[in-house]
């Protein structure tokens, strides 16, 4: 069963776990969620001061990379990224 199945399953009065919150804030950007799995998601927020910071920075992320082109990241940036996105890869 996947998080989000999980989720949904889950009774209005229980807080999602960070981890659920990760695994949706796609979906709750896009306005995918259904109301109750919204409530949950905008409970948690409401307690969870990671989750808020985490949520801000997919918003902030999203709004600079339409603004972004690959010209404009100095050569030194791009190569950190690079070098950060393919470690990551081969550690998970």
């Amino acid at each position: 069963m996947s998080l989000r199945d999980r989720l949904r399953r889950r009774r209005l009065s229980d807080r999602p776990a960070c981890v659920d919150v990760v695994e949706i804030v796609t979906d709750y950007l896009e306005g995918a969620l259904s109301p109750a799995d919204r409530a949950r998601f905008d409970t948690h927020l409401d307690g969870c001061q990671g989750c808020r910071a985490y949520l801000e920075q997919m918003r902030r992320t999203i709004d600079i990379s339409g603004r972004l082109s690959e010209e404009e990241i100095p050569d030194e940036i791009r190569e950190s990224l690079l070098v950060a996105f393919r470690s990551r890869r081969a550690s998970g």
